[in-house]
């Protein structure tokens, strides 16, 4: 029989880019399923971890980080980001302890001023400074809006997530679970998969390859009951990007593959055999067609 006190709800993220949401939402979930670097702007799309209790479910989207768009693929991400905030039961403006208030919180506060669900503001990277300096810290946004609470967290060592887990339930509406309680994420394995090659470039390679580069899982077949074959293409915009990710004789890719590997087997749980191919297509992020074939789709765009 159904619980009638079960509470349920759909939460975005939302804040500057790098101020660990991505972070929030591995540690919630208890796994990797947004993207985690330390390169701005790595969260393309509105990814969904699911969080589940007994007493009840929360559906978090990831949106991108604030930014102003300077290409086809930014002005994606900023309408993503913007879109999200209409379809949810609440808001968490994360902001960082490390940083002073900027323009693009101000950005920011000012779109949150049309959103009339509850708000939390979650002050992030508490591990980082002085305790003496959280109140200071704290009082840069707290007349910017009527917040529903003020939770200051660590998203990498866990400290205070659970009593914002806690908060956030507490003015989630009565509703039933959406997902099974296994599923964190709605996302098909295809983008996960590709989520997971990408963070690898990021981590891997030099700063000017990561923002012009998509991953195209091509394929996903199940060799038999343990082994899964997958292939992927990693698409440039420039002949000189591809050199750094082949890398030089190879070795750079063959990390890339090594290391995504190793994660796709802790997601899938099977053995994984990964192809990667990279090409080398120009201009890619401005052209709309090849955007929607590399999965940047939303009903806005």
């Amino acid at each position: 029989m159904d619980n009638p006190e079960y509470k349920s709800g759909f939460v975005a993220l939302i804040g500057r880019p790098n101020v660990g949401k991505s972070t929030l939402l591995n540690y919630i979930v208890g796994q990797k399923v947004a993207i985690m670097s330390n390169v701005a702007q790595t969260t393309r799309n509105k990814i969904q971890g699911i969080y589940t209790s007994p007493e009840a479910q929360i559906i978090f989207i990831d949106t991108p980080g604030v930014h102003k768009p300077a290409t086809k693929l930014g002005d994606f991400m900023e309408r993503s980001t913007m879109s999200a905030l209409d379809e949810v039961d609440a808001v968490l403006f994360v902001v960082s302890a490390t940083e002073k208030r900027g323009a693009g919180d101000d950005f920011i506060i000012d779109r949150l001023k049309q959103v009339k669900q509850p708000i939390y503001l979650v002050v992030n990277k508490i591990d980082q400074v002085s305790p003496n300096d959280l109140p200071d810290i704290v009082a840069q946004y707290q007349d910017a809006l009527p917040f529903a609470a003020v939770v200051p967290i660590s998203a990498l060592q866990g400290n205070n997530v659970n009593d914002l887990l806690n908060k956030i339930i507490a003015g989630l509406p009565h509703g039933p679970q959406y997902y099974p309680a296994d599923q964190i994420s709605d996302h098909p394995e295809r983008f996960v998969v590709a989520e997971m090659i990408r963070e690898k470039i990021f981590m891997l390679t030099r700063e000017e390859v990561p923002h012009s580069v998509a991953v195209d899982v091509t394929s996903i077949k199940r060799e038999d009951e343990e082994h899964i074959h997958i292939s992927a293409n990693i698409i440039v915009e420039r002949p000189g990007q591809k050199g750094i990710i082949i890398g030089k004789k190879g070795q750079m890719l063959k990390k890339i593959g090594t290391m995504a590997r190793q994660d796709i087997e802790r997601l899938l749980g099977d053995r994984v055999f990964l192809q990667l191919w990279v090409k080398v297509v120009p201009g890619w992020r401005d052209k709309s067609a090849m955007l929607k074939d590399y999965g940047y789709r939303n009903k806005d765009y």
